[in-house]
């Protein structure tokens, strides 16, 4: 038996897995890497630490597969193929001839190219983007990115109409380190999120490369994200090993969930929330400001696992970030551990909710002047019950993205399956079924970031035959059932949004 090397290049860690036929995760390693924050509101990494932590973990995973199944001496690596996902829209930009970024990465957080997208927005050009990217016009993905490192990196623009610069987001940069510079590419997921690729004709689009003032001789070419598209330099694990999967890390994430079919919902629970909902064949523009993308492409096949996939997508900015703040800001626990018993030690909030907008409203509100809010609380009011709001505060904001994904679509939506650090609190989980009114799936391996970029190499290379011997894998942990009552859920879910209506626009004043 040989394994899948998946490669998972987050914002600030670097991981690597094996994954057995199984499923199952054989073997992990993990190294942090440092953040750069120049100025207010710029967040940069070194595309060198990036790659050298990458590498590093990779290497440490392999060596530590079993031995009885390496043969003597770790003659060959142990993987058959390497799946790669990453953190998105963070932007490198590096020499063709020596492989040396010309500047730090700009990480997606970045905010630095703001006014550039006011500037667009204030031409007129926010529809024609959102029509052919599926994006909301913002500094959040690549283009404005790129075209800030072209226009004030010394020699940058010039060297890239020369053709001696190649841009790519984090993927495309692994990509070209694994290979020596033999391939430049990235998958259509990672494209989908650069702002200039246009998911109908799923190709770079010519408007917007002209609109940012970007040369196309910096393009990665666009591949699917099941498909063999390369092989490592031997001696970086002592064999050649095929590149055969690459997803953005939502996307790949809703692989690991195996949300093959139309209509099925992921959400991850970390510092934000991401969810994201399998839409089909056919990109479905949304009327309530969430985000189209390009889930993944593979060969064209009668294996709905293998076949292009598009997804509605909504951010939520402050979920786990929110429980931090009550550790860290206000001081009312030690650990992000003791919100469930707190929280569940009384038994509602006391009509108190939490709006936590610190940095304003994501999907669907998407007003950046929105600011925190805790509203409702009398002389009654115990931190326990500022630890329940802000539980449910969490949950429902998730309940409104599910709510405009199902506005947008007109799926049907039987069930939630869900992922990320927070989704171990049953409390959380609980609240999130009753609020939402539909079953709530916990998965026995949460890692299914990492577990979509193996699944996507190893369908690539005949290691798992379809999506049915994938989704056979995909077990249940705990499924929470809606216990709310339908009068109950609809009236929690209006005083919520009064809650959000009086917190909107506060930074304006």
């Amino acid at each position: 038996m040989r394994y899948i090397l998946s490669l998972d290049q987050g914002t600030t860690s670097s991981r690597a897995l094996l994954i057995d036929h199984a499923g199952q995760i054989v073997a992990l390693a993990q190294k942090e890497f440092p953040q750069f924050f120049p100025r207010p509101g710029w967040v940069e990494h070194d595309p060198e630490e990036i790659w050298q932590s990458q590498l590093a973990v990779a290497r440490a995973c392999l060596a530590r597969a079993p031995t009885s199944l390496v043969g003597n001496g770790y003659s060959r690596a142990p993987a058959i193929a390497i799946g790669i996902t990453n953190q998105r829209e963070t932007t490198i930009l590096w020499d063709r001839t020596t492989g040396r970024p010309v500047a730090n990465a700009i990480v997606w957080q970045d905010r630095r190219t703001a006014e550039r997208c006011d500037q667009l927005r204030a031409e007129g050009k926010e529809a024609l983007i959102q029509a052919k990217t599926g994006l909301v016009l913002d500094a959040y993905f690549s283009a404005t990115k790129l075209q800030w490192l072209l226009d004030n990196v010394p020699g940058a623009r010039q060297r890239a109409r020369n053709g001696e610069l190649a841009f790519g987001t984090v993927d495309a940069w692994l990509i070209w380190k694994l290979t020596n510079g033999r391939v430049h590419a990235t998958d259509v997921s990672n494209a989908s999120r650069t702002m200039l690729f246009d998911v109908h004709r799923m190709q770079w689009d010519e408007e917007l490369l002209e609109l940012f003032d970007i040369p196309a001789s910096v393009l990665p070419a666009v591949v699917p994200s099941c498909a063999v598209l390369g092989e490592t330099e031997p001696e970086l694990f002592g064999a050649s090993v095929p590149i055969a999967g690459v997803a953005g890390d939502q996307q790949a994430a809703t692989f690991g969930q195996a949300c093959f079919a139309p209509g099925m919902v992921k959400n991850t629970y970390g510092t934000g929330c991401f969810m994201l909902m399998n839409t089909g064949a056919t990109p479905i523009p949304s009327g309530n400001k969430l985000l189209t993308t390009v889930g993944w492409q593979g060969p064209a096949s009668a294996d709905p696992a293998t076949r292009t996939a598009y997804c509605l997508e909504a951010s939520v900015f402050m979920a786990g970030a929110t429980v931090q703040w009550l550790r860290d800001g206000l001081k009312m626990i030690s650990s992000a551990s003791e919100i469930e018993a707190l929280a569940a030690s009384v038994p509602d909030t006391g009509d108190v909710f939490l709006v936590p907008a610190f940095a304003g409203l994501g999907a669907p509100d998407w007003d950046a002047y929105a600011r925190g809010m805790l509203i409702g609380m009398t002389r009654g009011t115990t931190r326990a019950h500022i630890a329940r709001a802000a539980l449910e505060s969490i949950a429902l904001q998730a309940t409104d993205a599910l709510t405009a994904m199902m506005g947008d679509s007109s799926l049907a939506i039987r069930e939630l399956r869900v992922d990320g650090g927070a989704c171990s609190n049953d409390l959380l989980m609980q609240m999130q079924a009753d609020f939402l009114g539909v079953p709530v799936v916990r998965p026995g391996i949460t890692e299914t970031t990492a577990l979509g970029a193996a699944y996507l190499a190893g369908l690539a290379t005949g290691f798992w035959a379809d999506g049915a011997e994938i989704s056979a894998q995909w077990e249940v942990d705990r499924r929470f059932e809606p216990s709310m009552s339908e009068t109950a859920r609809r009236a929690k879910v209006e005083r919520w949004r009064e809650a959000v209506a009086r917190s909107r626009a506060w930074a304006r004043r």
